[in-house]
């Protein structure tokens, strides 16, 4: 049975790395080998998904060098395959799908300050979005701090890369390459990291042919390498380790499977001294080159040679001679740093320690009181002695001085007072508004994380072979699932109260008021005081202000205010604040929640958008397909709509009390069963229904027809979100009723006008109603497409409604709902 002690302490806020699985013994071994390896490698590109993840598994696990994945933006502008989130929201799923990733194929993760603001075809365009110095910048900050021998870039600097942030990263790199190393840039970085040069900077490409080569790439040598070898001590192949880390990119539907078999990488030199054979060539990957390190390199030797499969603990007078001698050696020396906390990482897996630090809630209101367990428990018969615990913030360590059992858990009850100074738990690129294509992030020393360093924390003292080891772990909350077992949760800090407004968008096509619900919840027990939405001049609300009282923790109440717009046309925002003891909280709440990735808690400003336009709509019954997840069916209740979501069993029923069916994006691609259902579709169109069919792949469609006549789908896309559009059937019934459209609603659209264009059809049966361009490009007329078929009207169209009506574009809301309308007048 666990032994159970209790501490009252204080808590304070500190840095530390997250808990370290329990290793095997074969990842033990492969671990020892990895400590006679002073090697590093930095992969670059611009997007999660963009890395070579059989790359960083050879690098890693093969050459078993320090291996980093520098991505310039966390994803933000893609499609989502799982869910409605787009924007940051999608960020933050993809920032751990990237760390997800990286456990699997024992890469690291960086990011710069770039947002992702979707797709752009030149690195000209690109860099007017961002701020190129500053992202630049980032990248000389992550060499310098990273310190790699070798770059490698997914892509060319040129047009031969494709997507304009693909272009960039490669651009960026081979500037960064040389302005690392230059003393004259970006000084101020240099309180914190020094002036770095790699030796070489070379190009990633799957066969020398895809090149291309440049002319000034016709005497830049090649270099291939034999990537897809399997590792017996793993017992399992680099081609499956990467399958696996890709597959984690589940948001963008990257689910893979392995390649078994060998596969050869290619790589260009770019910048730097040229490689004849192999990426290192040149390169010093031993001890000697550190001052010193020839003491060091025996002694692992023999610690490889002596492991026992059987008794890892074993190693462990090895491993503490090494230390020893570590610390002797050049603290400031990055390999020095790594090796010392790669030995004693494998001293606790040896001895079989594991410990962490479980609240009984997964979130606390700073300046509370949280009730606390620490667990520790030694899984091998090594002597090791727990010498104190210590929580941040409390001047002297609390003293344990306990020997150890062998495989007797420890749990240690405490009771933190939380310092009222911790930080709410945003991540720490959303705490600013964006701007200019840029998170703002005001700490240096904070940029390249890939998610927040933990405030709370426990540190572990502890004495193994008479040596003191010294270890940090956040506080993380962990719960058990009927279906999935143990599930474990970041620890969060939280405002006493959040007022979430339920929509971001609120539109009033005539002067009745609607109804806006603000959720007011507590996030600790026994809060009370006023919710209040906030509306500029000429917008009024009933009542003005609300009052609540919560007295359990999490316990939510729902607040209705009837809003009511000016008679003008107008746009406003709304913003939902609550007042507890003369204390004012702005902030909502939401949570990103899927089974693949930890629940992640972001408290955005609690805001709505408020729009008094002139749309009309004829009809008001709808059925809405989902597809790959959109905010498309919110935004047509929004202009009064009653909207049905259709399954396979919703499509079995009678469609003809319907005015108009709307099939969501990617429907047709991740939808197995619209196969079976398109006759009766087609049928329905026939008899006077209405279909709109918003944008599909072209690949992999579960539907080869997905109109009533051909039409082929592409790639093409307007990625200019300002991008003029003209009409070419001006005087056509979807342009003019019920809403007469302008060139004014196609202003202040958002990331683009559209994708997935349809690229030829039956011109006889289809009609294009606008051609747009970006610049320097041919006319593209494939964005939207109406064709009458029997008594009804099908419409396909690839502008990009699912991401400007959830951000209150109000022109999309008269055009999609001319769409809507087409049968009925």
């Amino acid at each position: 049975m666990p032994r159970l002690f209790t501490i009252i302490l204080f808590l304070s806020a500190f840095q530390l790395s997250a808990q370290v699985p329990s290793q095997s013994s074969s990842e033990i071994f492969q671990n020892i080998k990895k400590l006679n390896v002073l090697g590093s490698v930095l992969y670059i590109a611009a997007h999660p998904d963009d890395e070579n993840t059989l790359m960083l598994s050879y690098l890693s696990k093969d050459q078993l060098v320090r291996t980093g994945y520098l991505s310039l933006t966390r994803g933000d502008g893609g499609q989502n395959l799982i869910g409605a989130e787009q924007g940051y929201n999608i960020g933050v799923i993809r920032t751990q799908e990237l760390l997800a990733a990286r456990r699997i194929d024992g890469a690291q993760q960086f990011f710069s300050r770039a947002y992702d603001f979707g797709f752009s075809k030149t690195r000209e365009e690109t860099l007017n979005f961002w701020d190129k110095d500053k992202v630049l910048g980032d990248v000389v900050w992550m060499i310098r701090k990273f310190q790699p021998d070798v770059i490698i870039t997914r892509f060319p600097p040129d047009p031969r890369a494709g997507h304009g942030h693909h272009q960039t990263s490669a651009f960026l790199a081979e500037q960064g390459f040389s302005l690392a190393a230059d003393p004259k840039s970006y000084p101020d970085q240099l309180k914190f990291v020094k002036p770095w040069q790699a030796k070489r900077l070379v190009w990633n490409t799957y066969t020398p042919g895809f090149t291309n080569k440049q002319p000034t790439e016709e005497k830049s040598p090649f270099i291939s390498v034999e990537i897809g070898g399997y590792n017996p001590v793993l017992g399992t192949s680099y081609t499956e380790i990467a399958a696996q880390s890709r597959s984690q990119h589940k948001s963008q539907g990257f689910g893979s499977s392995p390649q078994r078999g060998a596969r050869i990488d290619y790589f260009l030199h770019k910048v730097g001294e040229p490689a004849q054979k192999s990426l290192f060539d040149g390169i010093d990957v031993s001890w000697k080159r550190v001052k010193g390190g020839d003491r060091i390199q025996p002694m692992i030797t023999n610690a490889i040679k002596s492991f026992s499969v059987n008794k890892p603990s074993a190693s462990i007078p090895e491993l503490l001679k090494i230390n020893a001698a570590l610390i002797r050696l050049d603290s400031t020396n990055i390999y020095v740093q790594a090796k010392k906390e790669e030995v004693k990482e494998l001293i606790l897996q040896c001895a079989g320690l594991w410990f962490e630090t479980n609240p009984d809630d997964y979130s606390q209101v700073a300046g509370d009181t949280a009730a606390v367990k620490i667990s520790v428990v030694k899984r091998s018969d090594y002597p090791v002695k727990l010498v104190a615990l210590h929580w941040t913030g409390k001047e002297k360590d609390s003293s344990v001085n306990m020997t150890l059992a062998d495989n007797e858990l420890e749990i240690f009850a405490v009771n933190p007072v939380l310092p009222a100074n911790l930080k709410v738990t945003q991540p720490y690129w959303l705490e600013k508004p964006i701007d200019k294509g840029l998170f703002q992030i005001d700490n240096q020393q904070d940029i390249g994380f890939p998610e927040n360093r933990p405030e709370t924390v426990t540190t572990f003292k502890f004495q193994i072979g008479g040596q003191p080891f010294t270890l940090s772990r956040p506080w993380i909350y962990k719960s058990t699932d009927p279906a999935e077992g143990e599930i474990y949760r970041a620890f969060e800090i939280r405002p006493a109260v959040t007022a979430t407004i339920t929509e971001p968008v609120f539109i009033f096509p005539s002067l009745e008021p609607k109804s806006v619900t603000i959720v007011v919840e507590a996030q600790r027990k026994n809060v009370s005081g006023s919710v209040k939405p906030e509306i500029p001049a000429g917008w009024k609300a009933v009542p003005e202000s609300a009052e609540f009282k919560l007295s359990g923790k999490y316990q939510q109440q729902n607040f209705s205010f009837i809003i009511t717009p000016p008679a003008n046309n107008q746009e406003a925002k709304l913003r939902a604040t609550a007042t507890v003891d003369g204390k004012i909280y702005d902030r909502s709440l939401r949570t990103i929640a899927y089974q693949h990735i930890p629940s992640q808690t972001i408290f955005p400003s609690s805001e709505a958008k408020l729009a008094r336009i002139d749309v009309k709509t004829t009809v008001k019954n709808i059925g809405y397909i989902a597809g790959a997840g959109d905010d498309v069916p919110t935004a047509l209740r929004q202009m009064d709509c009653q909207v049905t979501m259709l399954n396979e069993a919703g499509l079995a029923k009678d469609l003809s009390v319907y005015d108009a069916i709307v099939v969501g994006v990617r429907a047709y691609n991740t939808e197995g069963y619209l196969a079976n259902a398109q006759p009766k579709l087609m049928d329905y169109v026939k008899k006077g229904g209405t279909m709109v069919v918003q944008y599909t792949i072209p690949g992999d469609r579960k539907v080869k027809e997905i109109g009533p006549y051909p039409l082929e789908l592409s790639r093409d896309r307007v990625a200019e979100e300002d991008a003029e559009m003209r009409f070419l059937l001006p005087e056509h019934p979807l342009l003019n009723y019920p809403n007469k459209i302008t060139q004014k609603d196609f202003d202040g659209w958002i990331q683009e006008r559209g994708l997935y264009f349809a690229q030829s059809w039956d011109k006889a049966n289809y009609q294009a109603l606008f051609s747009a361009n970006d610049k320097d490009e041919t006319l593209k007329e494939g964005g939207v497409l109406y064709a009458q078929y029997g008594k009804g009207h099908y419409i396909y169209t690839g502008l990009s409604f699912f991401r400007e009506l959830p951000a209150g574009v109000t022109g999309a809301y008269r055009l999609f709902a001319n769409m809507i309308s087409a049968g009925k007048k």
